[in-house]
């Protein structure tokens, strides 16, 4: 079943926030250097018309097809995830787990007295400055 949709308010979350751009993010006339106001107001039509013809004409032909491709994408990755990433993680961390206890055995009974032995040795070494 298909959620419903907000036709208003299409970012929420806010995730293109960096691209929220107007005439006055693009173009700015700074005082004292202003052009004639219908220019500046025909200036502001166009662009406007411009941006948004142009984002409607590239929506229509590519977006469905982008959508659809971008589905499929994220579809893949938590297929990835669910049925093999995870599942692979988990083994090599009971595996890792069982070498951990291994090893770590290995160590306290063959290198532990050695270095214990090394280490009473050398605590009857004196240095002293002549």
């Amino acid at each position: 079943m298909l959620e419903e949709l907000d036709l208003d308010e299409r970012d929420p979350n806010d995730i293109n926030g960096h691209v929220k751009v107007g005439f006055e993010d693009v173009l700015a006339e700074p005082a004292g250097a202003h052009s004639i106001a219908c220019v500046w107001k025909a200036s502001h039509v166009c662009f406007t018309c411009g941006k948004n013809c142009c984002y409607n004409i590239l929506t229509t032909l590519c977006g469905i097809f982008i959508a659809l491709y971008w589905g499929c994408e994220f579809a893949m990755i938590t297929f990835s995830m669910v049925w093999c990433i995870t599942p692979f993680l988990r083994l090599f961390s009971i595996t890792m787990g069982c070498l951990q206890k291994y090893f770590g055995t290995c160590i306290t009974c063959c290198l532990a007295p050695i270095c214990e032995t090394c280490g009473l040795a050398f605590t009857r070494i004196t240095v002293s400055k002549t």
